[in-house]
């Protein structure tokens, strides 16, 4: 089916405008978190000041986004499925500026990592990494393709983000009782961990504006009874 033209074609290039700055700004925050996390496996302090160093074009793009927003909602002052689409495009961008903090994060702690030995619990992060990045690339794949059964797909995978980090933590915990002299290394493991599972709940957040924005359905706060 092919979609009509808005009556003002204006905002609709302002609006592709905006949805493709947030697209640029996922790329980078993707790309960041992968630095971050390659700074941590391979050791690296220059992949870890990459990824730090992508935080301030990422910070800027959200202000340009959260900007041009605005402009939007008060030139063209949108209803509708217009009007939820120009809001989840703003609200994805604060997202992913969180996950880009998270991403500055693990790559300050990995440096701290890489002051001392290696430590081979860093191996109970990969999982949790391998996962958050999964809802990561779905959550804003449901957002950019209006896919509302995608983005209903990602929020129950955040449970098992949750596992996962619970189990490292308590592992990590464990450790730090057998070699106390290591205690600061599992420490930052462990907030390493709670990096990435704020960062799957941020594309817990995207997926639900995404679903929003597509089907004017909230799906906040829902339960798994409610759900059935």
């Amino acid at each position: 089916m092919i979609a009509h033209k808005h009556i003002l074609g204006t905002f609709d290039e302002s609006l592709a405008a905006l949805r493709n700055n947030v697209l640029m700004m996922a790329g980078l925050t993707e790309r960041s978190l992968e630095r971050a996390m390659k700074g941590l496996v391979n050791r690296d302090d220059n992949i870890c000041a990459t990824a730090i160093a992508d935080d301030e074009e990422i910070d800027q793009l959200e202000k340009q986004i959260d900007k041009d927003g605005v402009d939007i909602l008060l030139r063209f002052q949108p209803v509708a499925s217009d009007l939820r689409r120009v809001v989840a495009a703003m609200k994805l961008s604060s997202n992913l500026e969180r996950m880009a903090d998270m991403a500055t994060t693990i790559a300050r702690r990995a440096r701290k990592l890489n002051r001392h030995p290696p430590l081979p619990e860093v191996e109970l992060i990969r999982p949790m990494y391998e996962h958050a990045m999964s809802m990561f690339k779905d959550s804003v794949d449901a957002f950019v393709r209006e896919d509302v059964d995608l983005g209903r797909a990602v929020v129950p995978r955040d449970e098992k983000l949750d596992q996962l980090n619970r189990a490292a933590s308590h592992k990590l915990v464990e450790r730090m009782a057998q070699d106390p002299d290591q205690l600061r290394g599992y420490l930052n493991l462990i907030f390493i961990g709670r990096c990435l599972e704020r960062v799957g709940d941020h594309a817990t957040n995207i997926a639900e504006d995404a679903v929003y924005a597509a089907a004017a359905e909230d799906i906040r706060h829902q339960t798994a009874a409610a759900s059935v």
